[in-house]
């Protein structure tokens, strides 16, 4: 540090000024503009370096709040623009800001030296020789990024971002020899003209109207490592990953001892998983007649797990029982919903893969990032629609696939070259795809027109103005043209086993046990149950799940549809917010409270929520339940990985940033056949598509470097 700017860091003034800087910070957190994690940081910066200068305070408060909005980093430059173009306080904290605004550094420079002169944090810059020598002391912040565009970070979040990195890069670069000839014939076998679907002309990011896209991702994921497979709904990520292990199978030396394990971030998005590679698998079989035996690949897989159970998760810590000096003991693990997975997580399941073992991951891009810190998937498939495949690659491909796709003038690194985006929906050519399309492409107009034409009643936009009253309607009979709603589950519990089994011809009275119909009706009501569901934007307001679920409970009790009697009440929809190991429970799964099967059989009050796992049930005593809540409406976050005939997608009253482009995006995905839309102040829904969220990472300019 320069003598003069040491000599104004102990003076009288200079203290005086981190006083009140730190005096401010907690004032903001007392209004609830900060967070107080947020000024307890920089309290601490100020306890552990006195001489660290105000602007420095400052960063490190608001890296904090940025953290809590799920950025893993603080762009530096963000400081030399309006702080309200930061942060989005109300009007009266932007006035506080524009003040103390006035007394920090105008320009990068300063930012950065404040920040170089302070030994709580560590010089990393990657262009800078001294960032790249200094030793490692534990500083709790760093100091990352270049020095054209720095970057802030909390230590634990730059270790993860290095270690995601490097993995990436180092997989997706590690190539394995390929008898390309021999995938050729496998991959037309797999892949008939008859399977390839044109892309639609509208489509900007085509390379050929008639690519195979699936087909490529194979070959991709055949020679490498790691492959990252993005595509919206319907596009056949997991019909790809099914064919790419018939692939694997078809080419293994030793096909009989071939490890494979599915995984996801929520056990519902981990069911449904297995559930469509199943599914996948089937109907490839014949196709390839007696080739391959697909059933006997099917067995071993195994069940689809969470990520967490996957790693071994351990009550009380953030560590995995696997990790690099305990890897997995497998030779390929697919992972879907890769979008609901934060940095710190796909940190922890990189440690962990083996050196040998390929990784596909699996998502939809465009979709919400994970409710933690990071926008992994993001930030690996940002140059996905470019196509940014080199000359190696292009022949390799046209070699192994018969694909012959043009070059692209940008320089690919590793990870473009085995990144694979699909771009055509085989299953929303409906107007919900239509309206997907436009939210995702930011076309406010042309999407409000779409709902506003309804010419099929697939997609409905309220009335305005929107109320309470019309949701509550969605909730007990649907709608013109979308019938789905709560009472469909209902009146299958009003029904109970002994009558559904009476109306089922196929089950003459006798030949099933009352056990075996309990099953069939519990999986009858969760099916039922899941063909309608309200997604909200936010928890709180009147808008929020919070309190739509009070308001739907109260309105099903008045139709005597569910008697509410205590915290536990036949039909209650609960969702698990922690997860619990030891009950076979995780965070996000969603089951029913109903009576037990002994109950059910002697007029008992056992109650047990019921979760539907593939084609399994479990159960779990209500009086373990200790974290669960009402789910007859959630928020859009949680709903990722689910999807629903009928889904009623609730944007609040008042907006804000977390109102954008990728929750409406998102909400209207979750729709398989009919979709409605609750804005309860107009304009909100156009305003929303046209806020993009950009979350601070560091992540994409580490992985282009790699070639």
């Amino acid at each position: 540090m320069p003598d003069g700017a040491r000599r104004h860091a102990r003076s009288p003034l200079a203290r005086h000024a981190m006083t009140d800087t730190l005096h401010t910070l907690h004032a903001w957190a007392d209004q609830g503009w900060l967070r107080r994690l947020d000024s307890a940081l920089a309290a601490f910066v100020q306890q552990q370096d006195p001489q660290a200068a105000p602007a420095v305070l400052v960063a490190s408060a608001l890296l904090a709040q940025m953290e809590g909005r799920g950025h893993s980093c603080l762009p530096l430059a963000k400081l030399v623009q309006p702080a309200a173009a930061l942060l989005g306080w109300p009007d009266l904290a932007q006035l506080e800001l524009q003040a103390l605004w006035s007394s920090l550094p105008v320009g990068l420079d300063g930012w950065v030296q404040a920040l170089q002169d302070c030994r709580l944090v560590r010089q990393a810059l990657t262009d800078q020789a001294a960032g790249q020598d200094e030793p490692d002391l534990g500083q709790p912040l760093v100091l990352g990024g270049t020095s054209a565009a720095p970057l802030l970070y909390l230590r634990r979040y730059w270790v993860y971002e290095q270690q995601v990195a490097s993995a990436i890069t180092e997989r997706a670069a590690r190539l394995q020899p390929v008898d390309r000839a021999l995938a050729r014939q496998w991959l037309d076998r797999m892949f008939t003209p008859q399977s390839i679907e044109p892309i639609e002309p509208t489509d900007p990011s085509q390379a050929e109207p008639r690519t195979d896209w699936q087909k490529i991702a194979c070959a991709l994921a055949l020679r490498s490592g790691l492959t990252v497979i993005t595509g919206g709904p319907g596009t056949g990520k997991t019909y790809t990953a099914a064919r790419l292990l018939a692939l694997l199978l078809a080419m293994s030396p030793d096909a009989s001892r071939l490890k494979v394990a599915l995984a996801a971030p929520t056990g519902k998005a981990a069911a449904r998983l297995r559930q469509s590679i199943d599914q996948s698998l089937g109907s490839l079989q014949p196709s390839l007649g007696n080739a391959l035996d697909l059933q006997a690949l099917t067995t071993r897989i195994g069940k689809a797990s969470t990520v967490h159970s996957l790693l071994g998760m351990q009550m009380g810590s953030r560590q995995f029982r696997h990790d690099a000096r305990h890897p997995l003991d497998l030779d390929l693990l697919i992972v879907d919903e890769t979008s609901m997975i934060h940095l710190e997580m796909m940190a922890a399941l990189l440690q962990a893969m083996p050196p040998h073992a390929r990784l596909v991951l699996l998502g939809d891009k465009d979709q919400l990032a994970s409710v933690e810190a990071g926008s992994v998937l993001g930030d690996l498939c940002a140059h996905a629609a470019q196509v940014r495949y080199d000359a190696a690659t292009r022949d390799y491909l046209l070699e192994a696939t018969g694909e012959a796709l043009p070059a692209c003038a940008a320089r690919g690194s590793a990870l473009d070259q085995q990144t694979v985006m699909l771009r055509h929906s085989r299953r929303f050519g409906t107007t919900i795809g239509a309206l997907a399309r436009e939210v995702n492409a930011g076309q406010a107009g042309p999407a409000m027109q779409l709902l506003r034409q309804n010419h099929d009643g697939l997609v409905w936009l309220a009335p305005q103005p929107a109320s309470p009253e019309i949701l509550l309607q969605l909730a007990l009979q649907g709608r013109p043209g979308a019938s789905a709603s709560y009472s469909d589950y209902l009146l299958t519990i009003q029904a109970g086993p002994n009558q559904l089994q009476a109306q089922d011809p196929t089950q003459a009275a006798g030949q099933e046990s009352p056990e075996q119909a309990h099953a069939d009706w519990v999986k009858r009501v969760l099916i039922a149950f899941d063909r309608f569901r309200i997604l909200c934007a936010v928890h709180e307001g009147e808008w929020g799940d919070r309190a739509l679920n009070q308001g739907v409970q109260r309105a099903l009790a008045a139709r005597r549809l569910i008697r509410p009697e205590g915290e536990w009440f036949i039909g209650r929809p609960v969702m698990v917010t922690r997860n619990d190991k030891a009950l076979g429970i995780f965070n996000g799964d969603v089951g029913i409270v109903l009576p037990s099967a002994s109950a059910s059989s002697s007029g008992g009050k056992s109650l047990r929520a019921y979760f539907l796992d593939g084609e399994q049930l479990r159960s779990v005593a209500v009086s373990r339940l200790a974290h669960v809540e009402t789910a007859f409406a959630m928020t859009i976050h949680k709903s990722q990985g689910s999807e629903f005939a009928h889904t009623v997608v609730v944007l609040p009253e008042v907006g804000g940033e977390i109102i954008t482009r990728e929750l409406v995006y998102t909400g209207i995905t979750r729709a398989r056949e009919c979709l409605s839309i609750v804005e309860p102040r107009p304009g909100l829904l156009g305003e929303a598509i046209g806020r993009q969220v950009q979350r601070a990472s560091g992540l994409e300019f580490r992985t282009s470097q790699g070639s």
